[in-house]
């Protein structure tokens, strides 16, 4: 569990808490809109209307007491500037802040940001790597030439084991795990039988698993 500071209470900033929230994390949430903070109450450990741009009441927050402080702020860019570099001056652990193109990473990161997300980005990449393919059920990106993808197992490989296929010693391509209805079984082994009812988390490289699943 992790204590974190969570400033933008938008569609994003929401959405976020949530998950956080089902996640056991301990939440404080900010924003300037009275609406957004009162709706956002019941996912948070606790929340405060308040300027982000303002030192004195960032300071009253206690920013050094948080793991990590995410500046979800969607629309103002000059807010979301602003606040990400009196976080990182008044003692930010982990500063995560969002934008929204490519230049204000850059600038995010020059002004105190250690890490930056764009959340359309994201999702455009995901959506892009599993809808404009048939074999690609889900996929994570671990960098640029690494990912984690969910596949179906092959037709030719129902019946066999993980150990008869050996895709590691071929492809250089692990098995993580094996699914079957909506259950993850993480304890794989190489005698493990694969059935065509069953899907494969494997990470690898996006090349060597594109061959080896002729995707």
């Amino acid at each position: 569990m992790k204590s974190i500071l969570l400033i933008g209470l938008d569609h994003f900033g929401s959405m976020l808490a949530r998950q956080l929230h089902d996640r056991g994390h301990q939440i404080m949430a900010v924003d300037k809109d009275e609406e957004r903070v009162n709706a956002i109450l019941p996912l948070v450990t606790d929340a405060k209307i308040g300027d982000s741009r303002s030192p004195a009441f960032l300071k009253s927050l206690g920013i050094n007491n948080y793991d990590v402080c995410i500046v979800a702020i969607g629309k103002d860019f000059q807010s979301s500037l602003e606040t990400t570099s009196l976080l990182k001056e008044l003692g930010g652990r982990l500063v995560v802040s969002r934008s929204d193109r490519d230049v204000q990473e850059k600038f995010l990161l020059r002004n105190g940001a250690d890490e930056v997300i764009d959340p359309e980005k994201l999702i455009a990449e995901w959506a892009a790597i599993r809808y404009a393919s048939n074999h690609i059920l889900d996929y994570i990106k671990l960098d640029e030439a690494h990912g984690i993808f969910e596949v179906p197992v092959p037709s030719a490989w129902a019946g066999k084991t993980i150990g008869q296929i050996d895709i590691r010693k071929k492809y250089g391509i692990n098995i993580m795990a094996v699914k079957e209805d909506g259950r993850m079984n993480l304890t794989v082994t190489p005698d493990t039988v694969l059935t065509s009812q069953k899907t494969l988390l494997v990470l690898g490289e996006h090349r060597a698993i594109q061959k080896c699943f002729r995707i």
